[in-house]
């Protein structure tokens, strides 16, 4: 059971509402959430609440599959703007690094 084995996690979220793509295409509502293993930043999942999700998820089911670090998508390149942008700024502020948020 999952539950008799807790982990440390953290948090990192980032508001559409301070995404410029999504600011640009008046579409600000939603979040990008991310939890990581405090201490390694290991990703132990991801939430995405609002447009774009079904695209922007992908990232994420990637960095799991390969045991990705927050930091990892942190410190990859995202074009902007763009709504990827979200994923790299909750991966950010997970490992405490945030641009915009």
């Amino acid at each position: 059971s999952t539950q008799s084995t807790w982990v440390p996690y953290k948090v990192g979220k980032f508001p559409y509402a301070a995404n410029s793509r999504a600011k640009t295409n008046h579409d600000a509502e939603g979040f990008v959430k991310v939890i990581t293993n405090a201490a390694t930043d290991r990703l132990l999942g991801a939430h995405i609440v609002g447009s774009n999700a079904g695209e922007a998820i992908a990232e994420f089911v990637l960095a799991l599959e390969y045991g990705a670090a927050a930091e990892d998508i942190g410190r990859t390149c995202h074009a902007h703007p763009t709504m990827a942008e979200a994923v790299k700024e909750a991966c950010m502020a997970a490992y405490d690094k945030p641009i915009h948020a």
